[in-house]
C-alpha cells in the first residue's frame, strides 16, 4: 500500500512488535492479552460493586455491562465487517506472533473498545479509580500489538470508539436518570409531597466524584 498513515501504522507496528521485544513482555503480554484470564477478576469486580457499592456501585455495574454488551457486538460484528482490514499477521512479513493470528477483521481492536468503554464507566462512578482502570485498558491494549495481530490504529480507534460509545451510554443514563427523576418528583406533589426516594432509584443520587 502506498498510503501514508498505512505506512506510518506499519512502521509503528513493526517497532512495537519487533524492536521492544524482550523475555518479560513475551511472557506477560501474551497472558495479559487473553480475556480468559481476567474472568474471575472481572466477576469480583462485578460481585463488589453490586454488594459493597451501595446505590452508585450498583449503578456503575449495570452500566458496565450495558457498555460492554453494546461495544462488544458492534466492534466486531458490524464495524470492523464494514472497515474489513486484514490483520497484519496475515498482511505482513516476518512478524513476531506471540498467539494465534485468527481470522478476524483487524480495525478496531474490539480489545481496546471494550476495555476503554468500561475505563470510562468506571471512571465517570470512581474519579479515582479512572488512572488505574485507564493503564489497564492501555496495557491490554498494548498487548495486541505487541503479540502481532493488530496495528496501533487498531488500537487507537478501538479507544476512540469504547470512549465515545461510553460517554453516549453515560449521557443516554443521564437523561433518563433526570426523567425519572421529575416523574417521581410529581408523583410526590400530586400526593401531597407523601413518600420517599426508593434506594438507588435514578435521580435520587449523584455519583460522588
Amino acid at each position: 500500500m502506498s498510503n501514508p498513515l498505512y505506512a506510518i501504522d506499519s512502521t509503528a507496528f513493526r517497532f512495537i512488535n519487533g524492536e521492544l521485544a524482550n523475555p518479560v513482555l513475551d511472557a506477560v503480554m501474551p497472558f495479559v492479552t487473553d480475556v480468559h484470564n481476567f474472568y474471575i477478576p472481572y466477576a469480583l469486580l462485578f460481585i463488589l460493586l453490586l454488594w459493597k457499592g451501595k446505590a452508585r456501585g450498583r449503578w456503575c455495574a449495570l452500566l458496565l455491562a450495558v457498555t460492554v454488551l453494546a461495544t462488544d457486538p458492534i466492534s466486531s460484528r458490524v464495524i470492523k465487517e464494514l472497515v474489513m482490514r486484514v490483520r497484519p499477521c496475515s498482511a505482513l512479513d516476518a512478524v513476531r506472533l506471540l498467539a494465534p493470528c485468527g481470522g478476524g477483521k483487524s480495525f478496531p481492536s474490539s480489545h481496546a473498545v471494550n476495555n476503554f468503554a468500561a475505563a470510562v464507566v468506571i471512571g465517570y462512578f470512581y474519579r479515582r479509580a479512572f488512572p488505574w482502570a485507564l493503564a489497564v485498558a492501555a496495557v491490554i491494549a498494548l498487548s495486541r500489538v505487541y503479540i502481532g495481530v493488530h496495528y496501533p490504529g487498531d488500537i487507537l480507534g478501538g479507544a476512540a470508539i469504547g470512549t465515545g460509545m461510553a460517554l453516549l451510554v453515560i449521557w443516554c443514563w443521564k437523561r433518563l436518570r433526570d426523567a425519572w427523576g421529575r416523574r417521581w418528583g410529581a408523583r410526590r406533589d400530586d400526593s401531597g409531597g407523601a413518600g420517599e426516594w426508593p434506594e438507588g432509584a435514578a435521580g435520587a443520587e449523584s455519583p460522588k466524584r
